[in-house]
């Protein structure tokens, strides 16, 4: 199972926040059945298939053109780990049992 962070930045907006636009991605994800996220300050972690992840980062980043922007920036980091089974919060865990020696 892979992860990806999905970072939208969109420009041209006229305003500094850009909330109501992150929202609209976020709508993206909760129409999908059987797809885990986490919305976190700097982006959004969705696990799954990597070819459905990268089919739904596509469709986050064309809500800000839906939105009527002209321009946006999109980041995705993908980790993809093949020798285990790898989760969100598989990851954590594993951080706070080194925390915890």
């Amino acid at each position: 199972m892979a992860m990806i962070k999905v970072s939208i930045i969109p420009l041209g907006t006229g305003i500094p926040s850009v909330s109501k636009y992150v929202a609209r991605a976020v709508e993206v994800l909760q129409d999908e059945k059987d797809i885990k996220y986490e919305l976190t300050a700097m982006g959004t972690i969705i696990e799954g298939d990597l070819d459905r992840l990268l089919t739904l980062a596509r469709k986050m980043h064309e809500t800000v053109f839906d939105a009527g922007l002209m321009r946006a920036v999109t980041i995705i980091e993908i980790d993809d780990r093949r020798d285990k089974t790898s989760s969100m919060s598989s990851k954590i865990e594993s951080v706070k049992r080194e925390l915890e020696h």
